[in-house]
């Protein structure tokens, strides 16, 4: 069965990845998130998906929030699959240890804007 990839459910995989991002890097500093390539790999992973859900986002809706760098969260997720060989754990560290704030708030802001009587799972929160 094909899954719905709405824009709302993009923006609930965004809300998924932002949280497991948070508690991946939770207590960590740099150097013990570079050292650990199990949990580097995934975080990379996560931004992939944040990457691509945010791809799927209205031009109107991106405009709403001018200071979220949408061309960058875009590019990103092209890098690390195309380049990842060139990839600087100290870019992924900086992405996740203090980027994902803005974005998450106005991802949240969206989602809350888009949920639907009819939907499947009204109250889940990401």
């Amino acid at each position: 069965m094909p899954r719905d990839r709405s824009p709302r459910h993009r923006l609930f995989d965004m809300l998924n990845s932002i949280k497991h991002i948070e508690s991946m890097v939770a207590g960590s500093d740099e150097q013990s998130f570079s050292s650990d390539l199990q949990r580097y790999r995934a975080v990379e992973r996560e931004l992939e998906i944040i990457s691509e859900a945010s791809r799927s986002l209205s031009n109107a809706d991106k405009a709403r929030f001018p200071e979220i760098p949408w061309r960058r969260i875009a590019d990103i997720g092209n890098v690390l699959r195309h380049n990842y060989d060139d990839v600087a754990p100290s870019l992924v560290w900086g992405v996740v240890s203090g980027g994902l704030e803005p974005l998450k708030a106005a991802a949240r802001t969206l989602y809350a804007e888009v949920k639907r009587p009819a939907d499947p799972w009204p109250d889940a929160e990401p």
